[in-house]
């Protein structure tokens, strides 16, 4: 996960060169006596040396379970489908003439693409919304907003068969909005250990990448209980990740983002720090000087905490920031639009193109997901060869994402960003091949390449973006 092991170090190494003045240093107060300190309006993120070790552990450790049930369970779509169609959703939709037993009619497969479409794009436009929500009002706010939204979507496709509309759009929909929001609000999770935060990073992903295997479960269960076990009972038992989330949110997970290493380097060497405005209302000298003192002392007292926290001293610590040094020498674009507007970003080169490669992928990556069994049942010319195909994508799917991401981060640690684009390029081309040849053996290969590609473009294009425009506007990018 070199995106985030990146924003480690490039958040720490900038704020050690930037003026105390500069508007993006954060105030912070250490006021022993808290009477004469109004709550702030806006709550502060926390030091991670300020939770116990065990604490932080069972955070990760429920942030990655609960993501492997919720934060990415819309895109088992494949696996569900079967289910569906076999339970007769949209079946209404088919002429009487072309209803047959051999496989869905053309409106009813589109009606099902339709509801998966909608949710896809609904995933992606609102990371927006998300990181705003999350900057705003904290990870436990957006947690809780996802677990209702998990919960509302349950609700509307337990009960989509017997609701005198359509159900199973708005309740797709729901899943889809609910896994961003318990899903990003996870990432400053990996602040708790920075010293590991690609690792903990590289955990959440997993658990993204692997959380499409729950449709896959409930149809294998679907099959094996001779098909007794019918959607509206799955996702009234699914209700009880949406209320563990809840339940996780309200008493165990963090109210407000873990500073980064960046932000605990910005509070420990910000003299100003030493000063409130509150000051002003303590008359007597010698005890505001010291209450400065023991904020001063208590400023000084950080470093020794963030050392602590970080693991690294001495040589150490030299050698793990000329080792990022030279990751940003090697990726040939770091810095290349830091520090502009987030307007100015948008509207260079460098954003426009990607932007444009993004939707062309993403396009693709969806249609091939919706579509996999209509696509092979065409090129094979078997239906029952086709299914065999599917069956191959829905296990591949979650596995190769898991396998694939330890090496993903060997990639983008090691070779320049030209080279990680021309290998997306150059893969999604050789998919596109594939995906034509009306060959099984064709079929096994480009599943291997696609499941091996879907991880590799989603982090590539976001440590583009870190490396290009940099982490002040990364979110809005």
């Amino acid at each position: 996960m070199s995106l985030h092991r990146v924003s480690s170090m490039s958040s720490y190494e900038h704020v050690r060169g930037s003026s105390p003045a500069r508007s993006e240093h954060r105030k912070m107060s250490f006021n022993p006596v808290g009477t004469w300190v109004p709550p702030a309006a806006k709550k502060e993120p926390v030091g991670a040396f300020e939770v116990s070790k065990s604490r932080r552990l069972v955070q990760v450790a429920t942030a990655v379970v609960y993501c492997l049930f919720a934060a990415g369970v819309v895109f088992g779509y494949a696996a569900l489908k079967p289910v569906l169609l076999n339970e007769g959703v949209y079946r209404d939709e088919c002429p009487e003439f072309k209803t047959s037993a051999k496989g869905p009619c053309y409106e009813q497969e589109i009606r099902l693409n339709f509801m998966f479409t909608t949710a896809a794009v609904a995933t992606n436009v609102c990371a927006l919304p998300v990181g705003t929500i999350l900057d705003r009002f904290g990870p436990r706010v957006c947690g809780i907003i996802g677990s209702l939204f998990l919960a509302i979507g349950a609700l509307f496709f337990a009960f989509a068969s017997q609701s005198p509309f359509d159900g199973y759009i708005p309740g797709y929909l729901f899943l889809a909005l609910g896994g961003p929001f318990v899903f990003i609000s996870s990432f400053q999770l990996s602040n708790t250990f920075p010293r590991h935060s690609g690792l903990i990073l590289a955990l959440l992903t997993g658990a993204f990448d692997s959380s499409s295997a729950i449709f896959l479960f409930y149809r294998l269960i679907y099959n094996a209980s001779h098909q007794t076990f019918t959607p509206q009972k799955f996702f009234l038992v699914y209700l009880i990740v949406p209320i563990l989330i809840l339940i996780a949110q309200l008493t165990l997970m963090p109210k407000n983002s873990y500073k980064t290493v960046g932000e605990l380097i910005t509070h420990a060497e910000d003299p100003n720090n030493d000063s409130h405005p509150t000051d002003a209302q303590i008359q007597d000298e010698s005890h505001l000087n010291a209450i400065r003192d023991q904020r001063r002392a208590h400023r000084e007292s950080v470093v020794d905490e963030i050392t602590s926290l970080l693991g690294h001293k001495g040589e150490e610590a030299d050698t793990t920031t000329r080792a990022e040094d030279r990751k940003k020498d090697i990726s040939g674009v770091w810095g290349a639009l830091h520090g502009r507007s987030a307007l100015q970003q948008v509207r260079s080169p460098w954003f426009i193109l990607i932007a444009l490669f993004t939707v062309l992928q993403m396009t693709r990556i969806n249609y091939f997901v919706a579509t996999i069994r209509s696509q092979y049942t065409y090129l094979l010319n078997s239906p029952e060869k086709a299914e065999h195909v599917n069956n191959v994508f829905d296990v591949a799917l979650p596995v190769g994402g898991v396998i694939a991401i330890p090496f993903i981060g060997l990639v983008l640690d090691n070779t320049c960003t030209l080279f990680v684009l021309s290998l997306l390029v150059a893969t999604a081309t050789a998919i596109g091949i594939l995906g034509v040849l009306p060959y099984l053996w064709a079929a096994y290969l480009n599943i291997l390449l696609f499941v091996l590609y879907r991880p590799l473009y989603y982090i590539a294009v976001s440590d583009y973006a870190a490396k290009v425009f940099g982490f002040h506007t990364f979110g809005k990018v």
